[in-house]
């Protein structure tokens, strides 16, 4: 059996001026050679075609209306990945909005360039902890299930609370515990069952490691917000068409895939199998739907 079938959308994109907020910035960007940080090679295609829509859009939809809420001018997107955030953001801000929309990883951008926005958008690699804006260039920053990918979230913080201007806003979403999100559990369970003298703990590890509000409360006061950060739980469903959507979602195109294919020549073949038959003893075969959940967080940077 095929592990699926990518697909392409042919939509243009162009980016427009007001380059003036940019400005060399000396600084490292993060050691890409650990596998939990790297979305590369056939990972984001898969990305795109599978986990965007089962688990990414409908949290999109959610930020992209609290974004557009505040009517901000100029609008910075951490780790947009391939730009289902993006997309939402120029389909809902005006066209004299400015948004630039950035990422670590230089695939994952080109994929959103490719899939392209329906008004013009900066695209610009870049590591969050070493912003190459200008101070108080942005009054939003935003960043969808890419804070919990940060080696340094108290840096990454400071890096965002530097690019606002005094009182503007830092808005991101983290995945809740494995437990409250049912695929991206039952693909760890299945995993386990297949490794377990070295289970894969990617999922447990980095997605789902980052919802304590108390360790995110105190990165961000170590990232120099003073304000107290709003927290909201925001429950949703999974949808695929398939056992096999879920399977090679996760176990493809996320990091995951590195971990999986160091284990061996077939080793990407056969947990892609395993987990696809685990799901379909848990949900049957045809359609399956699935509880996932996740906390959308919103704090003011200092006022002068």
């Amino acid at each position: 059996m095929a592990a699926t079938v990518y697909f392409r959308r042919n939509v243009s994109y162009t980016q427009s001026g007001d380059a003036g907020i940019f400005h060399a910035r000396a600084g490292g960007f993060m050691d890409l050679q650990h596998s939990d940080k790297v979305f590369a090679g056939a990972i984001p295609e898969v990305y795109e075609a599978l986990m965007v829509p089962m688990i990414f859009a409908p949290y999109a939809a959610d930020m992209a209306a609290r974004i557009a809420a505040l009517q901000p001018r100029r609008v910075l997107e951490l780790a947009a990945g391939t730009g289902v955030l993006t997309r939402e953001i120029a389909g809902r801000l005006p066209a004299d909005t400015l948004i630039v929309a950035t990422d670590l990883n230089a695939p994952m951008l080109a994929r959103a360039e490719q899939a392209g926005t329906s008004r013009p958008v900066h695209w610009r690699e870049a590591d969050a902890m070493a912003l190459p804006f200008a101070d108080a260039s942005f009054d939003m920053v935003a960043c969808q299930f890419g804070v919990m990918f940060f080696p340094e979230k108290g840096r990454a913080f400071a890096e965002a609370r530097r690019v606002l201007v005094p009182g503007g806003t830092l808005i991101f979403n983290v995945w809740d515990q494995l437990e409250f999100n049912a695929f991206a559990r039952d693909v760890t369970g299945a995993l386990a069952t297949l490794f377990p003298d070295a289970p894969p703990e990617f999922m447990a590890r980095v997605p789902h490691g980052y919802h304590s509000q108390a360790a995110i409360e105190q990165d961000l006061r170590l990232g120099g917000f003073q304000s107290s950060p709003v927290f909201e739980t925001v429950a949703a469903t999974s949808r695929a068409s398939a056992a096999r959507i879920p399977a090679v979602a996760f176990c493809q195109g996320t990091p995951l895939r590195a971990d999986l294919e160091r284990r061996g020549p077939d080793a990407l073949g056969r947990a892609t199998d395993h987990c696809e038959h685990a799901l379909l003893e848990a949900y049957g075969d045809g359609p399956l739907a699935g509880p996932m959940q996740a906390h959308v967080v919103m704090v003011t940077a200092p006022a002068g």
